[in-house]
């Protein structure tokens, strides 16, 4: 989950990169869209894949209710924002929506969703 937080936080700086060159406070660059998907897609994948194994791993290697802790219903909420900033972001990739602001909130909480689930699972550890 480290290296899937990494790499979002790299997609997140894309982002915030490509924000400012589209709102004209920074030089336009070509390569800040390929670069923010380059990271954005992977993260998410891989943020989705943990997510997925954190409740599989509670019930099955631990034994316990797969969403019995915080740290479960933080991750629920961090994944919600991940899936949805993905959504919104397939649609502005393709030319069909132009919220780029919600699309940028959604991204910043979901990251900041994710650093509070992850230090809410400290206590999960072995």
């Amino acid at each position: 989950m480290v290296a899937s937080l990494l790499l979002a936080l790299a997609a997140l700086r894309a982002g915030l990169a490509l924000r400012r060159s589209r709102r004209g406070l920074a030089p336009r660059d070509p390569s800040l869209r390929r670069r923010h998907l380059r990271f954005s897609k992977p993260a998410v994948w891989m943020v989705l894949a943990g997510f997925v194994g954190g409740p599989v791993s509670m019930a099955w290697l631990r034994g316990e209710p797969p969403f019995g802790t915080a740290h479960a219903w933080i991750g629920l909420t961090a994944a919600t924002f991940f899936a949805s900033a993905a959504v919104l972001g397939r649609r502005l990739e393709r030319g069909r929506g132009r919220g780029f602001d919600a699309h940028a909130a959604l991204g910043v909480l979901a990251l900041l969703a994710a650093a509070v689930a992850a230090v809410a699972g400290f206590v999960l550890l072995p």
